[in-house]
């Protein structure tokens, strides 16, 4: 296979080449190396590249599976990290001035199973500045989206989204608090997971909300996704809100087949007026969710009345968990932050209690009307995002109140999931019809706690009855 090549496979495309040795772990790591040098300073997607490291790995990995000491999917398979996930020797800077010089002690758990399982870390990826929500905010500069160079990638796992989706490795790894997994995978044309609350160890990534932040996977394909989360997933002595689960084989769930599952479309997230959903949008998730009908699925029209304010109750939530995790910086360093996360951090440190334990009861109240609706369906489907990719900005400051007003109607999408703390996953479903300037369009697909399996599975069908992934970024393709 000719090197150019090998960067357009799927991760699980290049899986089963290295296991049959038609591909090794050497030229797959050189084949990103090479595309990162040549790509990444447009796309800004790397905040430190492990170049070394990788080949080092890489042989070490080509070796042991001459030996026939195959380790599975994600032997050898290239992968890169949202930088507020600690590597042993490696600097994890947060995107901020204020962590450039950290370098942890050791891996985070996530980092130690991938490496179990003989995946390769290519570097650590750009994100907002703390994971806080701002493309700009980085001080590194933001990361920018294949599809449109103008354009963010998502946020907060915006690095994430973009390294994958121009080819710059073949899975990686984000951070969902409300919704920085699944933004970046809609606004990229990705898969994104943001798994059950405790299905994946947290010990050694920085916090962002804690009752609500997970690690999970930003993918090319659902399979991508399911090998990734397998390769991570699992109980942690280290990290005490983790559940003992068993985690199933993610990849054998994924059977093309999905008659009789129950969909619900959750209708009060297709309110183009309350929560400025772009049309075009609404159609293409209807138009999705159609198809799950005509592939077997029951689907139909489900209620979830607090939805529309799960961007307020989210925000107001994280925003007072996130600055009680720096409570010392914000004090003694306040000019070394953005502004826009200044601003934020300082509003989250004047909220009053009483706002911060009301909204702890909405949570509850979130929570039960969504368990509740599993009850009667298997998956709940809507959008992921209001809209597409915005432009970036850099100039842009906090403050207006239509600004504020749009980024909490937007937080209605996703809120819902990072509220309950069960899986949800965004998948692509369409495109604008802008021509060669198109951009894509995501479906969110929600389930119950733990069972990420019927999620994948669901996605997986869509996915292969669709075959909206086949389209490449413009910046992928140069």
């Amino acid at each position: 296979m000719d090197r150019s090549d090998i960067a357009f496979l799927s991760a699980s495309e290049l899986a089963s080449a290295i296991e049959s040795k038609q591909v090794s772990p050497v030229e797959a790591v050189e084949a990103y190396l090479e595309r990162i040098e040549r790509i990444d300073p447009n796309v800004n997607s790397y905040i430190t590249v492990l170049a070394d490291d990788a080949r080092r790995d890489a042989k070490s990995a080509e070796a042991e599976i001459q030996r026939g000491q195959y380790r599975g999917p994600l032997h050898g398979i290239p992968i890169a990290l949202k930088d507020q996930i600690h590597t042993k020797g490696v600097r994890t800077t947060d995107a901020s001035k204020i962590r450039t010089d950290f370098v942890p002690q050791e891996d985070a758990t996530v980092v130690v199973n991938l490496k179990n399982a003989g995946a390769i870390i290519l570097g650590k990826l750009n994100m907002s500045e703390f994971a806080l929500g701002d493309p700009q905010s980085s001080a590194f500069g933001p990361a920018r989206n294949p599809w449109d160079l103008e354009r963010s990638p998502g946020t907060s796992s915006s690095g994430s989204g973009a390294a994958t989706a121009a080819r710059l490795c073949a899975t990686s790894l984000g951070e969902d608090t409300g919704g920085s997994i699944r933004g970046p995978a809609a606004n990229c044309g990705l898969v994104g997971l943001r798994p059950t609350w405790g299905r994946v160890s947290r010990y050694g990534v920085d916090g962002a909300g804690w009752s609500v932040d997970t690690i999970g996977p930003i993918s090319r394909t659902t399979e991508d996704c399911a090998i990734t989360i397998g390769g991570i997933a699992g109980y942690d002595p280290k990290d005490p809100y983790t559940r003992q689960v068993p985690v199933p084989d993610y990849r054998k769930t994924l059977t093309g087949d999905i008659r009789g599952i129950r969909v619900g479309v959750v209708r009060e997230l297709f309110d183009t007026e309350e929560l400025g959903l772009n049309p075009q949008l609404r159609q293409a998730v209807l138009t999705a969710a159609g198809l799950l009908g005509e592939l077997g699925a029951e689907v139909k029209d489900v209620s979830l009345p607090l939805a529309a304010q799960c961007g307020y109750i989210t925000r107001a939530m994280t925003h007072v968990e996130r600055v009680s995790l720096q409570p010392d910086w914000l004090r003694e360093r306040p000019q070394d932050y953005h502004h826009n996360t200044r601003v934020a951090f300082m509003t989250g440190n004047l909220l009053p209690a009483q706002v911060y334990y009301k909204v702890l009861k909405l949570r509850d109240m979130v929570r039960q009307q969504v368990l509740e609706l599993l009850e009667d369906v298997d998956v709940l489907v809507q959008p992921t995002m209001g809209n597409t990719a915005d432009v970036i900005n850099l100039d842009a400051r906090v403050g207006s109140q239509e600004q504020a007003k749009r980024a909490l109607a937007t937080g209605a999408f996703r809120g819902p999931y990072s509220l309950t703390g069960a899986p949800a996953l965004s998948i692509l479903c369409g495109f604008t019809s802008e021509g060669d300037g198109a951009l894509p369009f995501a479906m969110q697909i929600a389930g119950r706690p733990f069972d990420e399996a019927t999620v994948l599975r669901v996605a997986h069908a869509y996915e292969q009855a669709s075959s909206w992934n086949t389209r490449i970024p413009p910046v992928a393709q140069t």
